[in-house]
């Protein structure tokens, strides 16, 4: 009969075997969908769809996330994507950055080693809305808080004075580190809602209350002052943006790539390729169950999302937009558009399937574009291979909200259901 330390052993390597099949699975799979396109079964026919001719637009919206490490020699492809967009777009669009503006730390202190490159990234930024008559929105992110970190109310003040100062015509939301949220009338029919999500999760000291400037005195208030607003505007159609996303099939939502498994030390450490079967899989599942501070499964921020979707998930088509996770996801959820559009700058793993309806790991943006009859189109835009060719193939497109009915069509129905009822 095998002692008590040969059953254990056996038992190991069972488990061991049990989870190197398991990593070799996923890794096969992996290999066949990372950085593809994933389309949603109800969206296979996206390509099919699209504006009707004639229908003329009213307002176009560029959500840009997580610009914060662009090249600054004029090459960087995003950028270039994006001039190119503003220079289609015109007086009546605008574009919201969804924060991480600047990597690694956001704007250090004048004397800090790392003041001229932080500088030069948001420069480049700054540079390519020069000459922009549209709307231009920052947010800001965890990373323009110094990562979270105590003292990232300074660099978050000193990043919105930074822009506020060189391109006067912008504006850094909500102001001066406020939870929010604030609002613009961005066009007729067409309103912009803004929160401060860094705000709930970060440490150290966060401005509230009216000697800030603060519109709200708890952390509760501004969910209360949401649902308000939102319920005030049920006439228009409303974009909410934030930094922290609410769906998410990328790491900050617990996903994580079989590599992270099996080699956990790579996140400290790019080439800390030491192999950890089993010890290197309590990590991530740390990460999905418990979180880091900026994870959705981090207390402080599953907390924020809970009273953020409890009152978003009260208003059919409401549209979400985030950044945070490096990658382009949408989500049609509970009657509502939620978008992860924060592949500025970076790219990282993201999951296919789940509740997504598209996923794409890939550098890039997500457009909004407005109708005059009432339609609103997302439309995902991705860099081209070349300066020349600015503008990729589009990989996904969708009508998140139809034109309204028309009195015509509405009287008629009307009159039918009166008919019926005799």
């Amino acid at each position: 009969m095998p002692t008590v330390p040969t059953l254990l052993l056996y038992l190991f390597v069972a488990l061991l075997a049990a989870v190197s099949s398991w990593l070799i699975l996923r890794y096969r799979q992996e290999r066949r969908y990372r950085r593809r396109p994933f389309i949603g079964p109800t969206e296979t026919d996206w390509a099919a769809h699209e504006p009707a001719d004639g229908n003329a637009l009213r307002y176009r919206l560029a959500l840009v996330g997580d610009l914060g490490a662009v090249a600054t020699d004029g090459s960087d492809p995003v950028l270039n994507l994006l001039q190119h967009w503003l220079g289609e777009a015109g007086e009546a669009s605008g574009v919201v950055l969804l924060g991480d503006n600047v990597y690694p730390t956001g704007i250090p202190a004048p004397a800090h080693p790392g003041r001229a490159a932080a500088e030069q990234r948001l420069n480049a930024q700054l540079e390519a809305f020069r000459n922009y008559p549209g709307r231009v929105i920052f947010l800001s992110g965890n990373h323009d808080w110094n990562k979270g970190r105590p003292d990232g109310y300074q660099y978050l003040l000193r990043q919105e004075a930074y822009v506020l100062d060189n391109l006067p015509g912008a504006q850094y939301l909500p102001p001066k580190g406020c939870p929010g949220p604030v609002t613009q009338q961005l066009a007729e029919g067409l309103l912009l809602v803004v929160l401060n999500t860094q705000w709930w999760v970060q440490n150290g000291p966060r401005p509230l209350g009216p000697e800030y400037g603060c519109t709200s005195s708890s952390a509760k208030e501004p969910f209360q002052q949401l649902q308000e607003i939102l319920e005030l505007n049920r006439h228009q159609q409303i974009v909410v943006a934030g930094h922290h996303p609410l769906y998410s099939n990328a790491m900050h939502g617990g996903k994580f790539t079989t590599k992270q498994h099996l080699f956990p030390l790579t996140a400290a450490h790019k080439k800390a390729y030491l192999p950890l079967p089993v010890l290197g899989s309590l990590f991530p599942v740390y990460r999905q169950l418990v979180g880091a501070a900026e994870d959705m499964a981090h207390p402080p921020y599953r907390k924020m999302r809970r009273r953020l979707l409890r009152v978003l998930h009260q208003f059919p088509n409401i549209i979400y937009a985030a950044g945070h996770d490096h990658n382009l996801q949408y989500f049609h959820y509970h009657e509502g558009h939620y978008l992860v559009s924060g592949a500025g700058s970076k790219t990282a793993f993201v999951q296919h399937g789940g509740k997504a309806s598209f996923v794409h790991e890939h550098k890039g943006f997500f457009g909004l574009d407005f109708y005059q009859n009432g339609e609103v189109w997302l439309r995902t835009l991705e860099p081209g291979a070349t300066v020349e060719a600015p503008v990729g193939q589009e990989v996904f497109r969708k009508k998140l909200i139809g034109s309204p009915p028309s009195a015509a069509t509405t009287a008629a129905a009307a009159a039918s259901a009166g008919s019926g009822a005799e």
